[in-house]
């Protein structure tokens, strides 16, 4: 059986709050900052699909995020230079699929996130167990091993029972929960000539105390809801540490215990205030929205000690579960559809402020 390929030309897991629509005018911001390359730090990298685009745009990434998952996922999409170990990843990915033709064993996942819960169909849970104990027995190197993973975790959210976040699972089976899980090949890149790109698993004020580069990318968490609370299961099939969970959608325990001050009304002023004092990058490019924690003026406010500062703004579809509504734990509705858009905002402070000034004049005047 062959390991197909990636037709996506970055990580496709479906992801709250993902810059799949603003990539491309992110990657022009940058060039226009840094008119002739360079560098880009990305402090909150997520699905590194903003890292990625610039990685392929040229620019030498250097990617953060504190979850494992995220971690994993820059390990591949960033740090992971394709033309080293692509022939090893279509060989293990190969044999994982392989494996997944079989009947599996019944192990962690089918327990947890099958029976106990109803995320997966238990036939593909006990696939992902099979393989994901396998991948714990070869002796892979922290690249190849995140490619190896990161083709597992795309795999399985694509046959997941969810609207896209692990906070709770459907009623019902969703269609795509009964087709038998395949893994695919994720479509890694070289590196750019002559620039090295790396991944960082650090907390932001670590990274920014750390890291330099001629533009730093920032787009934090801006509301109560915490990212490893909405994919646990990512953390846990990475770490692979078999967690205590709890509640109905099984959440790993350290979901009660490791907090952002992001996700903090009182918290995530302070805490972005020193962020921004601590990083070595000439400019900033800072995504938010206005559904977030801090309002506009406080974001001017704060990245004005920067220098020059551009805001720029445009409207956004929101992500799809406002779109279907609210409901309880039995699946049934309690609650409207919310607005289908928000307004995302650009920050841009520093050294390249101008120049994406005169660059966003010169759009408007063609």
């Amino acid at each position: 059986m062959d390991a197909p390929r990636s037709t996506d030309n970055s990580t496709v897991i479906k992801y709250i709050g993902s810059k799949r629509l603003l990539v491309n005018q992110i990657v022009s911001l940058c060039h226009a900052a840094a008119p002739a390359g360079g560098s880009v730090i990305d402090l909150f990298s997520g699905t590194s699909r903003v890292g990625y685009a610039l990685k392929s745009a040229g620019f030498a990434v250097h990617a953060n995020d504190h979850n494992a998952y995220a971690h994993n996922l820059a390990m591949c999409y960033i740090q992971t230079d394709a033309p080293k170990l692509i022939d090893q990843a279509i060989k293990i990915i190969k044999d994982l699929n392989t494996i997944a033709a079989g009947n599996g064993r019944e192990g962690f996942v089918t327990q947890t996130y099958c029976l106990n819960s109803r995320f997966f169909h238990p036939d593909n849970g006990r696939r992902i167990d099979a393989m994901r104990e396998h991948i714990e027995t070869l002796d892979l190197g922290p690249e190849l091993k995140a490619v190896v993973l990161t083709s597992l975790i795309e795999a399985a959210d694509r046959v997941d029972s969810t609207t896209g976040v692990q906070m709770a699972y459907l009623k019902s089976w969703a269609p795509r929960a009964h087709k038998r899980i395949e893994l695919r090949i994720p479509n890694i890149l070289a590196h750019p000539k002559h620039l090295e790109c790396s991944a960082h698993q650090l907390d932001a004020i670590d990274a920014a105390q750390t890291l330099s580069a001629n533009i730093a990318y920032l787009d934090p968490p801006y509301n109560q809801h915490s990212y490893l609370g909405n994919y646990h299961i990512w953390e846990t099939l990475v770490r692979w540490d078999h967690p205590q969970v709890y509640g109905i959608a099984c959440k790993r325990i350290d979901c009660k215990e490791r907090k952002s001050p992001y996700n903090s009304k009182v918290k995530i002023a302070d805490a972005f205030d020193q962020l921004i004092d601590s990083i070595d990058a000439d400019t900033l490019i800072v995504s938010f929205n206005n559904e977030g924690y801090l309002g506009r003026e406080q974001i001017e406010t704060i990245l004005a000690k920067r220098g020059p500062l551009v805001v720029l703004d445009r409207d956004h579809p929101r992500y799809v579960g406002c779109k279907i509504g609210i409901h309880n734990q039995s699946g049934k509705k309690v609650g409207k559809a919310g607005k289908m858009c928000n307004t995302e905002y650009f920050f841009i402070a520093g050294d390249g402020a101008h120049r994406v000034a005169d660059a966003q004049r010169e759009l408007v005047a063609a």
